[in-house]
């Protein structure tokens, strides 16, 4: 979770997981059906993105703590949500048990490293 200020919020473990998450997951809404394009693929596509968006801006404001646990806050929100989309497509059967579950144990794994973000700001001070 520790990051080198050199790099960034990119060399968070966390937004890497989140990133590979969000280009797994876009790969895989490839093949969801055309009717879905509105719904659950913009859906799913849009918050796994999110979860990416929302480290990186509270990465910019670790000088704030209260600012900077907002946003964390707000990036395990959307993994959460991420989740409710990857329910959603196993129940519809476009993705596998395996998937789903691979998916959603990895979402589980950001969420506990943001909430540690989040109880623990003043590690990421500048």
């Amino acid at each position: 979770m520790k990051t080198n200020n050199n790099q960034g919020f990119k060399s968070l473990k966390v937004y890497q997981l989140a990133y590979v998450l969000a280009m797994e997951i876009f790969e895989m809404t490839k093949i969801f059906p055309k009717e879905e394009k509105y719904s659950l693929t913009d859906q799913i596509r849009r918050s796994s993105r999110a979860v990416c968006a929302n480290i990186a801006e509270g990465y910019r404001k670790r000088q704030y703590p209260k600012h900077f646990s907002s946003k964390h806050s707000d990036a395990d929100a959307e993994a959460s949500e991420t989740t409710v989309w990857i329910d959603f497509s196993k129940d519809c059967k476009y993705i596998s048990v395996e998937k789903q579950q691979s998916l959603i144990a990895r979402y589980e794994q950001v969420g506990r490293m943001l909430g540690s973000m989040i109880r623990n700001p003043e590690k990421f001070k500048p």
